[in-house]
Parts: structure tokens; C-alpha cells; sequence
């Protein structure tokens, strides 16, 4: 029940109305809504929700939006009743970084007072797609515990949050995706210096320490306990200039997993590296729509 609480929540929050049925002073009118930018939409939709504004989100947002948080039904409505939990454990959420790809919003962010999700403080990546009238429409997360020491210094969310290169998008979603084949999937593993930096690759997975030696170590270790990352299907490669994030499919620890993978890049090289791995659920599913599905 605590984690169907917890994806109702998260769900809630970024692809459903409020509970609230009152008007709000600051309910956004059509006129509004059609000069905002896909950003701005989305920013606005995280922000009604955690201020229980119902009306503008549902001003924001279609009532049949898809939902692939597996716990959760597909729908508008559905969300209605559970909203309250948020204001209950005085959720709040953090958005460290946010892209854009065509329809597609994707986003980095923190969650705090989210003992509901399974912790105190929670990571996640989340995308949202926007219709062709520009309204929130489907859904898709993963979240992971964020952790407090890490291999390498680092956190699992700092670092540079501005994309560059724009003119750079498709060439880079390219090297993400033969960097996924290659090296994660095992089509040319020998073929790694071509595409992660010699000189920096700073590192946000929490158990990795930095640059091609740290991933190498990891490697060995996860090897020696028969425990590596099998990368089996790319789903999803969203970009916006340097960023591009990956969602995978794939097995770790004995269970099915997604992995979603942002990538920075310098000179056609990964130089920075984020990353949350979730188990994919096969009991309890309130939809049959799958993590994926895109």
C-alpha cells in the first residue's frame, strides 16, 4: 500500500487535476494558456498541483491524459480522492533541470517530505508529453532514493543545468543511442573512448566514481559478482543541444529494470553523466500501459 501511495502521488502531481473544486485566483484562461511555451506549461502544471490549484490544472491538462506509472489508472479523474496525501506529508518538489524535445518536456527533479515515495528524499527523471494543442497529456517516471555519499563526490542532481549547442540536438540523441548500443547493450563494448571523454566524465550515479577508470572499476566489480547492467532495448531519446537523455529497458539485481540516462556532451564526447534505475513492477498494476509505450 505505501507504494501505491507513493506512485499515486507522484503521478498525481505531474499528470492529474487537483481535488480542489473551488475557482482560484490565479486560474489561467484559454487566452493564457495558448501564449505559454511547452516549458512554461508544464512548470505551471508541477506548480498548480503542489499549490492544489485545481483549476488551472485543469486549464493545463487533458481528463483522458495516459498515464505509465504503473500504479496508477489511466485518466484525469482517478487522481481526484488522493491528492490530499501531498498537503498531508507536506511534499514539496524541486526541479533541478528541464529540456525540451518537440512535444516532449523532460525534467530532473527533487523531492523532499516524501517518506510516501519510500524515502525522506526522493530523485527523479519525469516526461511529459503535450499534445498537439499544447495541453499535459502522458506521463512517464522513475524515481530513485537520493543518497547522501556517493563514489564520487558528487551528488545525484549537480552540475551544469543550461543547454548549449542547439544546433547540435540530433548529432548528439545519435551518439547517446550508438553509446547505449555500443557500450551498454554489448555491440561494441572496445569502442568506449570513442565516446565518453578521456579527460572528464563527471559522474552522478551514486556508485561510481568519475572518468573512464571509474567505470571500468564498476565494471570489474559488477562482473566479478555477476550482477552487470544488461541493457536489452532503447525505448526513448529525448534531447535538447548537449543534454540527451536515454529511457532503457533492461535487468539488474534479478528484476527488470528502466533506466533512464542523461548525458552531457563536449565535442561529440560524454563528459557528465545522471542516471535513476527502477525496477519495473509485474504485480499490482493499476494499467496496462507499461513503463514505456511511447
Amino acid at each position: 500500500m505505501k507504494k501505491v501511495i507513493c506512485v499515486i502521488m507522484l503521478s498525481g502531481i505531474l499528470a492529474s487535476s487537483s481535488i480542489a473544486q473551488t475557482k482560484s485566483t490565479s486560474e489561467l484562461n484559454q487566452s493564457k494558456v495558448s501564449t505559454m511555451n511547452k516549458k512554461e506549461t508544464v512548470g505551471a502544471f508541477l506548480g498548480a498541483v503542489l499549490k492544489n490549484d485545481a483549476a488551472t490544472m485543469r486549464e493545463l491538462a487533458n481528463d483522458n491524459y495516459i498515464q505509465h506509472n504503473p500504479f496508477i489508472p489511466t485518466g484525469l479523474e482517478s487522481f481526484i480522492q488522493m491528492l490530499p496525501i501531498l498537503q498531508e506529508n507536506g511534499t514539496t518538489a524541486e526541479n533541478i533541470r528541464m529540456f525540451q524535445d518537440g512535444n516532449y518536456v523532460f525534467m530532473h527533479n527533487i523531492w523532499r517530505n516524501a517518506k510516501p515515495f519510500g524515502a525522506d528524499e526522493m530523485v527523479s527523471f519525469d516526461i511529459i508529453r503535450l499534445d498537439d494543442n499544447g495541453k499535459v497529456a502522458e506521463h512517464w517516471d522513475a524515481m530513485t532514493p537520493l543518497v547522501k555519499e556517493t563514489a564520487s563526490g558528487r551528488t545525484q542532481t549537480d552540475g551544469p543545468a543550461t543547454a548549449s549547442d542547439l544546433e547540435n540536438t540530433e548529432a548528439n540523441k545519435a551518439l547517446a543511442k550508438a553509446m547505449v548500443e555500443d557500450i551498454l547493450m554489448g555491440k561494441n563494448p572496445n569502442k568506449i573512448a570513442d565516446y565518453i571523454s578521456s579527460e572528464q566524465y563527471d559522474q552522478h550515479n551514486p556508485g561510481i566514481k568519475d572518468g573512464l577508470a571509474g567505470i571500468v572499476e564498476a565494471v570489474e566489480l559488477l562482473t566479478s559478482q555477476n550482477n552487470m547492467f544488461k541493457y536489452t532495448k532503447i525505448h526513448k531519446v529525448l534531447g535538447e543541444g548537449n543534454f540527451v537523455l536515454t529511457v532503457s529497458e533492461g535487468e539488474w539485481n534479478g528484476k527488470k529494470q528502466v533506466f533512464y540516462d542523461l548525458l552531457r556532451f563536449e565535442n561529440g564526447k560524454a563528459v557528465e553523466h545522471w542516471d535513476v534505475i527502477q525496477p519495473i513492477p509485474t504485480e499490482g498494476l493499476a494499467n496496462n500501459n507499461g513503463m514505456f509505450g511511447f
